[in-house]
């Protein structure tokens, strides 16, 4: 588990866009489009085009269908029943007109109802369904094969005596009505075809103009000193790229504060060993220069010293520099559980210095994680890399501890600070608590807000040191998103101040399972 980068908003869970496939990442943004828009395009003209066939097949039915109707109503005004039969007296120069406007073959039947007299094509199909009375019905059907419209009239063959009636068809090619329909839809196929050449035209010229500020912020890219770390100007750059832009902002805020911790890493080390290197050179010159083995023996033992203290200063800026700048690794832990064993790693020395250090802790109602002792104390469980915050606490306590008077106490607390909560069960922004409080010197009020400065060392303080210790714990809290403050840890009797105590507060951590490793103890 790692930290979310500061400055970039979290990734909100929602519905995701299907992702193309790799290879089209080689194309340009206008092909990719081009490619992706087309073929919609082109079936948005596919259903167009299905929908203008079937449009212009009605709209040819309907005009020639009227036609069939003349011709329909042209046969009846010729039919004759005067003479108790049926006969017809044929149009015959209507028929050849209707034959040429209809480019093919027309025929016609009449006959009675019944079947039994019949005038004209016989065996022309009728309708399905039973002719109403002087309503025209029209049907495709074939005769002898061919594909024909057949027109279907019916009326009373004696509106004086009704109940006989009299069917008239008449039926003509659709080569004519086909060939309209056909025309009709050419001529949408050329309209649309040149509505999707004008559309990709116009589309390859817009995504060429729209990209052009990203074209000019790469010449401004490529342009820049292999040096320069500035952020890029995203006022020129259309919206939907600023987030990218604002990205590669973070991505160069992030490797100017790694450049700055590099040099600064560089620069801390020249000054803080360069004195002690020279010291260390001039005390081997003497040392090889005595002939005395007293005077030898002593100048080997500040020797050592030196080189402890070197080696000391060495440890403390690669922390520092790693604090800074390194990649870590966040993972639920026992805040608790590693301030005891980092308190019982500093006992020997306090031993050594004739210092009471003891450990406290009141955790009994901070239950994070549901983990506890058998004695029922619950774990104080942070987000936080083990290695750092170890480095934090044993820094704290060596400061203590060697600043400390003989016959002195220092006291390593742990706890969780509540803040008022808004529901039963809320613990959001508490907080957990480490202090280290001792009764040495203290640091001056006026320059308290100077603590955790690089090199910096109270006026009060006349132990040698490299001023690094509260500068590590204070970049190290920052990394796990804690704090640290200093203040004094008591008034004596004449209202003085005495002693120090440093405080480092940590966010606490949702409940998890905490590794065994740090369970342990």
């Amino acid at each position: 588990m790692s930290a979310t980068s500061p400055g970039l908003p979290a990734r909100r869970p929602g519905l995701r866009w299907p992702s193309l496939p790799t290879r089209w990442h080689r194309f340009s943004v206008r092909r990719t489009l081009l490619a992706l828009v087309l073929p919609v395009m082109l079936a948005a003209v596919g259903i167009e085009l299905a929908l203008t066939w079937g449009t212009a097949l009605q709209a040819a039915n309907s005009a020639y269908d009227r036609s069939l109707l003349g011709a329909i109503k042209a046969i009846d005004s010729n039919v004759s029943t005067e003479t108790g039969g049926l006969s017809v007296e044929m149009p015959y120069r209507l028929l050849e007109f209707f034959e040429l406007t209809a480019s093919g073959q027309v025929f016609f039947r009449v006959s009675t109802e019944d079947g039994l007299v019949e005038i004209g094509n016989a065996g022309l199909p009728l309708p399905g369904q039973a002719l109403k009375t002087g309503v025209p019905r029209f049907i495709d059907a074939e005769y002898f094969g061919a594909p024909v419209r057949v027109g279907a009239w019916a009326r009373e063959l004696d509106p004086e005596r009704p109940g006989r009636r009299m069917i008239i068809q008449v039926a003509e090619s659709t080569n004519s009505r086909n060939a309209f329909s056909r025309a009709l839809l050419m001529q949408a196929v050329w309209r649309d075809l040149l509505t999707v050449s004008i559309v990709a035209g116009t589309l390859a010229l817009v995504i060429g103009w729209a990209l052009r500020p990203l074209d000019r912020l790469r010449r401004e890219v490529e342009a820049r000193a292999d040096d320069d770390l500035s952020p890029v100007d995203e006022t020129g750059v259309p919206a939907d790229a600023a987030p990218l832009v604002r990205a590669i902002n973070h991505h160069l805020a992030r490797q100017r504060e790694l450049i700055d911790g590099r040099r600064r890493f560089v620069d801390d080390a020249s000054h803080q060993l360069r004195t002690p290197l020279a010291t260390l050179a001039t005390m081997v010159g003497y040392a090889r220069r005595e002939r005395d083995p007293e005077r030898l023996a002593e100048a080997l033992t500040a020797l050592k010293g030196q080189i402890d203290d070197t080696v000391r200063r060495t440890n403390q800026m690669l922390a520092l520099a790693r604090a800074d700048t390194a990649q870590i690794a966040m993972a639920p832990l026992a805040l608790d559980r590693l301030a005891d064993r980092c308190a019982r790693e500093s006992w020997p020395l306090a031993r050594e210095q004739g210092i009471d250090l003891g450990f406290e802790c009141a955790n009994g109602d901070g239950d994070r994680d549901g983990h506890g002792d058998a004695d029922g104390s619950k774990d104080i469980v942070v987000l936080g890399h083990e290695g750092q915050l170890r480095e934090a606490l044993l820094n704290l306590l060596h400061n203590a501890l060697r600043y400390t008077p003989r016959g002195g106490a220092v006291t390593l607390q742990v706890g969780v600070e509540r803040r008022p909560a808004l529901e039963e069960g809320d613990a959001r922004g508490d907080t957990a608590v480490i202090r280290v409080v001792d009764d040495g010197p203290g640091i001056p009020a006026d320059e308290r807000p100077r603590a955790g400065e690089r090199f910096f060392r109270g006026s009060n303080v006349d132990l040698p040191g490299s001023g690094l210790g509260l500068a590590i714990v204070r970049a190290i809290a920052r990394r796990h998103a804690g704090d640290m403050a200093v203040a004094a840890a008591r008034l004596d009797a004449d209202g003085l101040e005495r002693g120090t105590v440093v405080t480092l507060r940590f966010p606490l951590h949702a409940p998890t399972e905490i590794p065994f490793a740090l369970k342990a103890g």
